[in-house]
């Protein structure tokens, strides 16, 4: 949207705009910085359902008031906590001054890890208001995983039964069945009652995870302060999908597990929001789920990077394969790495 289109959405608020400058900008979304004599504020755009909206507005308020920190939202005049506008939905924050914690150093990982066990214990005793539609994953990690696991199943058939096959494709001739048999192991029947039984406990507190924890979406300010940016993948699920998610990114980042800053970023972790032993299996089970793997694999078969060349793709796969096996030393001994926490 052109700057002067913004000005429909802008007079809802009692600000004055001394000028706007285009961050980013998709058909379905866009981010501006709205400079006021007061400093500068956010303006996003987003296509989330209003219902859907309304669970991430309550989710944050909630957060808020638990100690974490958030991006203000700013109400318009009549007390809109959001404006609708040509079939989207805009939201005002104020902006936050500072930078962001490198996860490239010891005392940067320490901090976005116990910012995250932070926010999932402010998380516990949410309740979704009623206009709302909640973003609920709990209890879909089993449906989900098989599914992905049965049709890269598929893929790996079709490329068996090919005449020729390219590099990446002989590739996954050799490496998928040991990855297979890592995703049966995985969801087996112990892993999921685990999971299981968490999901029962966390029905009647709830947890909410944010699915991005990364530096990118932290703030520090001169002051020491750590604010939690981009709400939008807000949802209740079982918090070990932040932590494997988190470990991923990493490790992946460094090329390899590393069986010390495993242990220092479960430590950091658990000095914040203890988990039980048991709790701690279900992050064992789906850090040995190979979502690498299934993630560049998935790429390929369903062409989703039709620029990407075959060399590219052969690459990434031995990269990936490279970091899922690392971790095999991590799985064996994950035990002992719980017992030292």
């Amino acid at each position: 949207m052109p700057s002067e289109d913004l000005a429909k959405v802008l007079d809802n608020y009692n600000i004055e705009v001394l000028n706007i400058k285009n961050e980013n900008y998709k058909v379905k979304k866009g981010v501006w910085w709205i400079q006021t004599p007061t400093g500068y504020k956010i303006l996003k755009k987003n296509s989330i359902p209003k219902e859907r909206l309304n669970f991430i507005i309550a989710a944050i308020e909630y957060l808020c008031s638990r100690g974490i920190n958030m991006p203000k939202i700013i109400e318009s005049r009549k007390g809109e906590k959001y404006i609708e506008e040509d079939g989207a939905n805009y939201i005002l924050n104020e902006a936050i001054p500072g930078k962001a914690p490198s996860s490239k150093t010891i005392e940067g990982l320490e901090k976005i890890i116990k910012e995250l066990a932070k926010f999932h214990a402010a998380s516990i005793g949410f309740q979704p208001p009623s206009d709302c539609k909640p973003n609920i994953l709990l209890g879909t990690w089993y449906n989900k995983s098989n599914k992905k696991m049965n049709k890269l199943n598929e893929y790996y058939e079709q490329e068996k039964n090919k005449n020729t096959h390219s590099k990446f494709g002989n590739m996954i001739l050799k490496e998928f069945p040991n990855f297979h048999k890592k995703m049966e192991i995985a969801l087996n029947k112990d892993n999921m009652s685990l999971y299981n039984r968490w999901v029962a406990e966390i029905q009647k507190t709830t947890c909410l995870v944010h699915q991005d924890f990364i530096d990118g979406n932290l703030m520090i300010t001169d002051k020491g302060k750590i604010y939690v940016l981009d709400p939008d993948s807000l949802a209740i699920e079982v918090p070990t999908k932040d932590i494997r998610k988190f470990l991923n990114k990493i490790m992946k980042k460094r090329g390899s597990w590393d069986l010390k800053l495993t242990i220092d970023i479960l430590r950091w972790y658990q000095e914040v929001n203890p988990l039980e032993p048991w709790q701690w299996q279900v992050l064992k089970s789906t850090v040995m789920y190979p979502h690498l793997f299934t993630g560049i694999m998935s790429k390929y078969y369903q062409k989703r990077e039709a620029s990407w060349s075959e060399s590219k793709y052969v690459s990434k796969l031995e990269n990936i394969i490279n970091i899922e096996n690392s971790k095999e030393y991590i799985i064996d001994n994950f035990e002992q790495i719980i017992a030292s926490l």
